[in-house]
């Protein structure tokens, strides 16, 4: 009778063993859809070898000067984004320069949103992000590395 050994190890990520890092970009002149989808596979954790799609692999990612962040062709006055109130007659629209004048933070939210998986998963990843208008932001003392994009 013959045994057949396996020879495949597969390394699975845990929630418990895993330790999150912080990384810091700073938005000013970057491009907004290529730096929403590096942000994107930061907190999903398709960054490193543990890599495991059913659990939270992913690391915190603040980003700064999220005022200044470019927008190419003419995308700041055609691209409109919607949302609806909940009442008859309550769909809400807003330019992508309007709302980079009202909440800077906003756009490159809803951007790194739209590049992320539509699961559980993904929304508790969005909880690791954080966008800061200016060169400031309180999350100093974790020490976030530069990701350079």
């Amino acid at each position: 009778m013959k045994t057949t050994v396996s020879v495949r190890k597969e390394q699975y990520g845990k929630n418990g063993d895993l330790t999150r890092e912080w990384f810091c970009v700073d938005a000013e002149g970057k491009t907004l859809g290529r730096l929403s989808t590096e942000i994107a596979k930061v907190l999903q954790g398709k960054h490193k070898p543990i890599y495991t799609s059913h659990v939270d692999t992913g690391d915190y990612v603040v980003v700064i000067n999220a005022e200044k962040i470019r927008i190419t062709g003419k995308k700041l006055t055609d691209k409109i984004y919607y949302h609806h109130t909940g009442y008859p007659g309550g769909i809400k629209s807003i330019s992508a320069e309007a709302l980079l004048q009202k909440n800077p933070t906003a756009l490159v939210e809803k951007a790194v949103k739209g590049m992320m998986p539509k699961n559980k998963l993904s929304r508790k990843a969005l909880d690791k992000l954080k966008v800061y208008v200016g060169p400031e932001h309180p999350h100093s003392n974790h020490n976030p590395q530069q990701l350079e994009i």
